[in-house]
């Protein structure tokens, strides 16, 4: 099975000319077979005649350039017809004459340029043949020689349709790729967002509390150590994101999951928010993006508590359900996105648009009472 498929890989890494060959060269070898000597195409239908030591010169003048119908598609079809021509009017018929047909196609497949103007001359051409063939006594007529110039249209036709449905997959994958490119720029810029803006966030936070700690040494290095320790979890998760822009880096991105939020409230707490967290339930062993985006959701929302409402009591509780997992982070205060100055809600629209992806329901406002909310519930696409 190896071998089948290795073959034809090789075969395509020749140059094209040279994977055009051998067919030319067995419809040349067809055209001296014995018992097919005068089968081929009979334009004019006049009288046979022997073949010669010009029969040759013919069948390669018609058979040789299909080798580089690919590659030089206008010089291909003018010595096949130059070589039909003389076919014709010396009243061969071999089977080479077939190779009109051939470079036909191959002409309106791959030519690019001055295709009318091919056209043009081709059919100028063709009259002229015509009107030669019926000097020499031809009874073709003229509905003769239109039907058959009708079949040479037909066959240039279905070459443009070959190119026209090759430029539209070509077009086709353009798009697809340029979808691509644009889903994986939003998904990292998405991404860059979530991690920059809750480490940077912290940092802003711990920086300012450390002004008013110069006169507690103890509890100065420990909110300078905890700044210290955000700024490297920064780098990594940047160098993680800035891996996915190099395209020889070979490991897989990396996804914080569920199991890492201890380590995500730890780090608000030490920025000054206190954070109750419970987690019930199991989660499932496969989750597909639900423990990335439910990771998304709390760290949005604790960026936002620290940025909107820094040092009221704030509340992450997550819950492992059949098939699902629940999130739901709730601040004391008034709502941060309406009184805070630069809360547009980027964070929030990009978590909305994620968990919406996976198929899930998000919900970010005013609590009843007092304070924000933010809820979702994700689907993790296999129960527990």
């Amino acid at each position: 099975m190896i071998r089948l498929r290795t073959v034809p890989d090789s075969w395509r890494r020749w140059d094209v000319t040279v994977r055009d060959l051998p067919p030319a060269l067995l419809l040349a070898l067809a055209s001296v077979v014995p018992a097919l000597h005068h089968h081929g195409t009979q334009l004019g239908d006049l009288p046979a005649r022997p073949f010669d030591a010009l029969t040759a010169v013919v069948v390669a003048l018609e058979c040789l350039p299909l080798a580089v119908r690919r590659r030089w598609p206008a010089v291909c079809l003018a010595l096949v017809s130059l070589g039909f021509a003389i076919d014709q009017l010396r009243a061969y018929h071999t089977v080479a004459g077939s190779a009109l047909a051939i470079a036909l196609v191959s002409a309106g497949a791959h030519l690019e340029r001055h295709r009318r103007t091919t056209v043009v001359l081709a059919s100028a051409a063709y009259v002229s043949l015509a009107v030669a063939l019926d000097r020499h006594g031809s009874a073709e007529g003229v509905t003769g020689f239109a039907t058959f110039y009708l079949l040479m249209a037909l066959a240039w036709g279905i070459g443009a349709w070959l190119r026209q449905s090759r430029a539209a997959e070509a077009e086709r994958r353009r798009q697809v790729d340029l979808t691509a490119r644009t889903a994986e720029r939003t998904r990292i810029a998405r991404e860059l967002h979530d991690v920059v803006t809750h480490h940077v966030t912290a940092m802003v936070v711990q920086a300012e509390a450390a002004r008013y700690l110069t006169a507690a040494p103890e509890r100065l290095d420990t909110t300078l150590t905890a700044i210290t320790d955000t700024g490297r979890r920064a780098i990594t998760d940047l160098r993680h994101l800035l891996d996915l822009l190099n395209p020889d880096h070979g490991t897989g991105p990396r996804t914080p999951s569920v199991g890492e939020l201890h380590a995500l409230v730890e780090q608000t707490r030490q920025a000054g928010q206190p954070v109750e967290f419970t987690e019930e339930g199991t989660p499932a062993e496969t989750t597909g993006g639900a423990e990335v985006a439910a990771y998304r959701v709390v760290q949005e929302a604790l960026t936002n508590a620290l940025k909107y409402a820094h040092g009221s009591r704030t509340t992450v509780h997550v819950r492992h359900g059949e098939g699902e997992i629940t999130v739901e982070v709730s601040t004391d205060g008034s709502d941060p996105h309406a009184t805070a100055p630069g809360g547009g809600g980027r964070g929030l629209a990009g978590l909305r648009e994620r968990v919406g992806v996976l198929g899930g329901e998000f919900s970010a406002g005013q609590r009843a009472g007092d304070g924000f909310v933010v809820r979702a519930t994700i689907p993790t696409g296999s129960p527990s």
